[in-house]
């Protein structure tokens, strides 16, 4: 259930708010500002309570930034971003979802998202600055198909 909290289009007047709950959980905020036009924001009322971004890669995507405030959390806000954002990501043709993540694993693994060994992600998303810079060695590399021609590539 949704509740009193609505998805929208985030702007560029939404960044602040965007790199505080970026902080608060711990998640990088380098080179967000440039996929703005791909990021999502739950609000309740005129407060940004959560944040989702996609940076497109022709058929591909990285989905990124999702974070809820933790006052906020246990109350379905992350899982309708990630389906929201997989949503947008289709409308741009894309076939794949990537992410990564050393934290939150089982959450994105109960909306469909398998891990994949680091080696086996396409180059598009190994030049990215999480996969290359921002996001340890460590981390877990997930992926979902958004088509059903892409599934036998898991």
């Amino acid at each position: 259930m949704q509740g009193t909290w609505s998805i929208a289009a985030a702007g560029t007047e939404d960044l602040p708010a965007i790199f505080a709950l970026l902080e608060e959980g711990d998640l990088p905020k380098e080179g967000l500002a440039t996929h703005i036009s791909t990021t999502l924001v739950a609000q309740k009322g005129t407060e940004i309570v959560g944040c989702a971004a996609l940076e497109l890669y022709q058929e591909l995507a990285l989905l990124r930034s999702v974070a809820v405030k933790r006052a906020f959390r246990k109350q379905g806000i992350g899982l309708t971003l990630t389906s929201a954002a997989c949503d947008l990501a289709k409308e741009y043709k894309v076939t794949d979802v990537y992410l990564l993540t050393d934290t939150a694993g089982v959450f994105f693994s109960k909306q469909g998202f398998v891990q994949i060994p680091r080696s086996n992600a396409p180059e598009k998303i190994k030049r990215t600055i999480e996969f290359t810079t921002l996001c340890p060695e460590t981390c877990m590399v997930m992926m979902k198909p958004l088509t059903e021609s892409t599934s036998k590539k898991v």
